[in-house]
Formats: structure tokens, sequence, C-alpha cells
């Protein structure tokens, strides 16, 4: 009899399971997944042969696994061809620069600097936040005394951290955090950061504070500006160059997924799992329906989920009510991203960071202004100029937003909302609206897991599910963790690693990315 294993979403969790199944055991893997697309919120799309990520992610891990894991999948390119482009250099590029070089293997990651700044009082400044000299002319003589005395009071009164509020003030003061943090976290979460557990400030900022971002600029001064993307020291926030693959994050998805169904795994698409039958502590049957309505029902040995855990439990057909309470309040920030192709921008850049052919050279600007709406944008030209049709004459951004199904913006059509986000990066001189040349829009719910809400009850689900030996959940929405794409592929590879040696046990996965020494791997 067949060995099966069913996984719900084909997103990063869900690939990677499968993959590890497929490389480690005789477990066939079938991949239920609702839409038509591989990758799930690191997908690609692509418009008028253009693409573009749904939000880039950063291919950075300071665990060897996934390294590994990644470079088997879409090796390094170690030699830069003709038509790469180095970050603040300008190198001549073929007309149409997806069209393929001989030379160059497509099937590659290349390795990225990485410029991010904040876009505030219409001016740049440095992300993380640093004490250079363009950090205090741009905050101007009064607002640096009060973030100077603010944060040495922070240094020596503590807060007792009961929300994100506190835990940040704890680390950059008051005054910094009012100016940097506040009104940005706000647009993220729709939230006070006062109404935010600072569970959130230990996922994904645990080791950020102005300590050491100085500890690390005296570092690079010392070391004599070594690269540091495969120091494991090095924190996150910080780091100055990523991997990523040559046609977005997708492209890694997409030739994972072949080789799952090169070797024999199934993906079905179009599929939503609507019901769980269980029986003895088990999952014993899956139940999908199609676009048509048609139901289709799967049986096998595991079952692995990835999907919104929100609706894991909504699908069981036995529950108790505390667990369906706790379930059903769970909250999620939703997600609309507008990708605009361009002439040329508009921004004046006020610092002494080259520009070429008239882009800056940032991946991402976060837009901490206080009279848009917009969170942040993405300049896909400096994620990699293989995504652009035509590099060379064409500016490829991708404008987010973050928001409610339940809010104005989500319910706006799109022509409507294009228009919106065009008005807006106009108002703040980034952009003119003659200089358009297409548009586009892409609407992803249940984008980030929520850390309010019931998620301080989270671990009554957690009990609830852990209850069934043979159910593993894994992934950001999975598990409704806030992980990056490396903790989440961390914990698909810790769910199949106990399912190939018949663990029971699922602490193993709870720990990625809660325990430094576990997901540093030092």
């Amino acid at each position: 009899m067949t060995k099966q294993v069913i996984i719900v979403g084909a997103g990063p969790a869900g690939l990677t399971a499968a993959y590890e199944l497929l490389a480690k055991s005789d477990y066939i893997p079938i991949i239920i997944e609702a839409s038509g697309d591989i990758g799930g919120i690191a997908r690609t799309v692509n418009y008028k042969n253009n693409l573009m990520d749904i939000g880039p992610h950063r291919f950075f891990s300071k665990s060897d696994r996934v390294l590994n894991f990644w470079f088997n999948i879409l090796p390094l390119q170690t030699k830069p061809s003709k038509d790469d482009i180095i970050l603040n250099r300008k190198i001549s590029f073929p007309k149409n620069s997806i069209e393929r070089d001989p030379q160059t293997q497509d099937d590659v990651m290349l390795t990225r600097n990485r410029l991010t700044r904040i876009f505030f009082l219409r001016k740049f400044f440095d992300y993380p936040v640093s004490l250079s000299f363009n950090t205090m002319k741009n905050l101007g003589a009064v607002r640096l005394l009060k973030a100077g005395f603010s944060y040495l009071y922070s240094l020596f009164v503590k807060r007792e951290e009961n929300s994100l509020e506190d835990f940040m003030i704890n680390r950059f003061g008051k005054e910094l955090y009012l100016t940097f943090f506040k009104d940005y976290t706000e647009k993220v979460w729709g939230v006070h950061p006062a109404k935010i557990p600072a569970d959130w400030g230990r996922q994904r900022i645990k080791g950020l504070s102005v300590k050491k971002v100085l500890a690390e600029a005296l570092k690079k001064i010392f070391s004599g500006g070594k690269d540091e993307i495969a120091d494991k020291n090095v924190e996150t926030s910080l780091i100055k160059s990523f991997y990523y693959p040559k046609y977005g994050s997708g492209h890694f998805w997409q030739s994972l997924a072949k080789k799952i169904t090169d070797k024999g795994g199934k993906i079905i698409f179009h599929q939503s799992v609507y019901a769980l039958e269980t029986k003895d502590n088990k999952v014993v049957k899956v139940l999908a329906k199609d676009e048509n309505g048609k139901i289709h029902e799967y049986e096998g040995e595991h079952f692995m989920s990835s999907m919104p855990v929100k609706d894991l439990i909504a699908a069981f057909d036995k529950k108790d009510e505390e667990t369906a309470r706790v379930a059903e309040s769970l909250k999620y920030r939703d997600f609309m991203t507008v990708g605009l192709l361009m002439k040329k921008l508009e921004i004046t850049n006020n610092t002494s960071i080259p520009s070429y052919n008239n882009i800056i050279p940032d991946v991402w600007i976060y837009v901490q202004e206080r009279d848009v709406k917009i969170g942040r944008f993405q300049v896909i030209n400096n994620w990699s100029p293989y995504m652009l049709d035509d590099y060379e004459n064409t500016v490829y951004i991708g404008l987010e937003y973050f928001c409610n199904e339940s809010d104005e913006l989500w319910s706006m059509g799109e022509k409507d909302f294009i228009d919106f986000s065009i008005g807006e990066l106009e108002k703040i001189n980034i952009i003119k609206k003659e200089n358009v040349l297409g548009s586009h829009m892409v609407k992803v719910p249940k984008a980030y897991p929520a850390y309010f809400g019931a998620y301080e009850e989270f671990n009554v689900i957690r009990k609830f599910t852990d209850g069934y030996e043979n159910l593993f959940l894994m992934g950001r929405n999975g598990m409704h963790k806030y992980n990056n794409i490396d903790h989440s592929m961390l914990t698909a590879m810790e769910a199949a690693e106990n399912i190939i040696k018949g663990v029971k046990t699922k602490d193993n996965i709870w720990k990625v990315n809660a325990e430094s020494d576990y997901h540093e791997e030092k």
C-alpha cells in the first residue's frame, strides 16, 4: 500500500515538507492548494512580462540546514555574467533583460546588496536608524537632543514589558519610538502598539537595539567592511546583503515544485479543504471542494497543515467550545499591493548614496509619512534586473498596503484603488502620474498572523492540535507565528523528520524561532 502524507498548502512550508519526505523516505506527499499558484505569499506574479513578488522575501538564514536546502535547488551564481548588476553601479544591459544570455545559468541565486531606508519628513533616513550625519541633519537639533536624552533615560529606567510599545521604548527610548516606530506599527497592524503583546517584538526584532546598531557599525569599521552575509552573529535586521532567486522569490518555489512532481509527489490546485474527519485522536480523512463544488476525499497516514489555523480548527468534525472560540477570535492582517510600471521616479535623493538610471538604489522604502496610508514600496529593478521586460527604460515598483478585509481600502475597486495609490505617491513627491506606463493590483487575505485578539490564548489551540498524533502544523499561518521563510521551512523540516522517525511530540517544531541557540545553529 502506498504510504501517503496529505499536505495542505503549497507555500514554503508545504513544499519544503513534501521535498524532505520524498528525499528521505518512501512516503508520497499529496499537496492540496486552494489557489492556482505556487509559493503562497512568497509567490511571484507576471505583469506583461514584468515579474513582481507579493512582498519580496530576502533569502537569508543563520541555519546551514536551510542554506544547503536553498543551494541544492538553486545554486549560487558565483561568477556574475555581463548581464548581472551590482547595486549602486551602472552596468550595461541588453534591451530586453529577460532575454537569456547563453553564458548565464537561469536557475541560480544571485547575491544582492541590501539598502533599505525610511522615508519620513520627505527625507531619507537609514534603516535601521543610525547616528550618521545624515540622520542628525534630517532630524534637526531639537529632535536629536530629545532622542538622545530619552534613550539615556531608557537605559536606567526599564518598563515592564507588557506590550510592544514597552518593548520598543526599552530598546530605543521614547522619542525614537514615537518618531520611527509607533505610526508605522499602527499602519501595519491597525492597532496601537500598546495593544500588541511584546511577543511580536521578541519574534521579529529580538536582537535589535541602539547598542546593537552601534556595535555592528564599529565591527564593520574594524573588520575592513567584511561582508556579513555568512556571519551567523549578525542580527537579521542589520544584514547588508542577501541571496535572491534570479527571477523572483517564486522562481525558487516553482523550481522546488517541479522537483517534487518529478520525484512522484502530487500538487492539486483549486481545492479548498473544508472538513477533517477524525477517529481515536488521529486525522483519518480530509475533504476538499473544487471550484465547481465537487467534493474530493483524501486519506493518508499523516497530515501536515500550513493553512490558516483559524480555518483548520473550523474544519474539524469534533472540537470543544473553548478551542472553537479561541480559533474564531484569532486576528490577521490582510495585504494589498499595487504594481506600477514607470518611465521614471521623481524622488530627490537627499543623501550621498549614488543612484543609477535615475533610480534610487533601495530595495525597499518604509514610508513613515503620517499623511498617507502606504506602508512601504519595493523597487523591483534592485531585487533582480531580470524581472523587468525593459530594464534600461522602465522602473517597476510595488506599493504595499496593510488592511483588514472589512476596511474601506479592501472594498475599493481595482481602478479606484490604483488611482488612490498613485495619488498618494504623487502627494509625497515619489512619482508623477504621467510617468505611469501600466498598473495592476493583488490582494492577499490573512497575510500576517496578528499577535493580538485571542493570540494570548493560543496554547488552547496548540493543546488541541497536538492531541492528534498524526497531525503536524507548520509554517507562518499554520502555526500563527510571524516567521520568516527560513523559519517556516525549518518547521516543515522538523515536522517531516518527526514523521520519518515516528516521533509523536511536536515540541521541536514549536521551538523553531523561539530559542536563539536553536535557530542560529551556532
